[in-house]
């Protein structure tokens, strides 16, 4: 019975049963060595354990697992403003590029971001876009929409600030910008109605000529 007792004891500490009966026929010194080494070693099983929570809890937080913490806090940020989480998914889809080609850059531009999200209009624009995501081409809100961000880009040209990474590559912009186009037929109109407004470009947006006014025409 007292073997039993004994048995039950140390399982129930842990120790694996393919080395109870070794400890049970150790010496005191004996004993009380492979009780440290087992207990190191359980140590370390907890580790790893915790590692793995971690890993675990970024997945399930799906942002943080392809994303800088700075992107995260950005994201984070939109969302609580109550930007739609569509609008976010091609946000975050976006950022996962660039942050993968400047890794270097992420942080100081997201600071741009998250200084520009200080801009009622900035504001705004985003929640213009929210509403946008159920809107079909013919919505006529698409003018009011091209109307905030032209008005944000002309503030930008006059600041002389840049609104893109220099860093990121023509490809990269390319694609970001064919991946927003085709999220969208309203992306395909606006960019279309800020084209005649003399505007280039989704993700780096260039001025190439002033509007034309059609009274100029005749």
């Amino acid at each position: 019975m007292v073997a039993l007792i004994r048995i039950h004891t140390l399982a129930e500490a842990g120790v694996p049963l393919a080395r109870v009966q070794q400890l049970l026929d150790a010496d005191p010194d004996e004993f009380a060595a492979e009780v440290r080494r087992i207990d190191a070693q359980l140590r370390a099983e907890v580790r790893r354990l915790q590692r793995n929570r971690t890993r675990i809890a970024a997945l399930a937080s799906g942002d943080s697992l392809a994303l800088p913490p700075s992107v995260v806090d950005y994201l984070d940020r939109l969302r609580g403003m109550g930007v739609d989480e569509r609008i976010l998914q091609l946000e975050r889809d976006a950022w996962i590029m660039v942050a993968a080609q400047v890794p270097d850059e992420i942080d100081a531009v997201i600071a741009r971001k998250q200084a520009e999200l200080d801009d009622p209009d900035m504001v705004r624009l985003y929640l213009l876009l929210s509403q946008a995501a159920d809107w079909t081409a013919d919505e006529p809100r698409i003018v009011e929409l091209a109307d905030a961000l032209e008005t944000l880009m002309n503030r930008s040209i006059a600041s002389g600030a840049s609104e893109n990474p220099d860093e990121v590559d023509d490809t990269l912009i390319d694609l970001v910008d064919a991946t927003t186009l085709a999220s969208s037929p309203v992306a395909v109109r606006l960019l279309a109605i800020l084209n005649e407004r003399g505007w280039r470009g989704w993700t780096r947006v260039q001025r190439i000529h002033d509007p034309v006014d059609p009274l100029d025409e005749s």
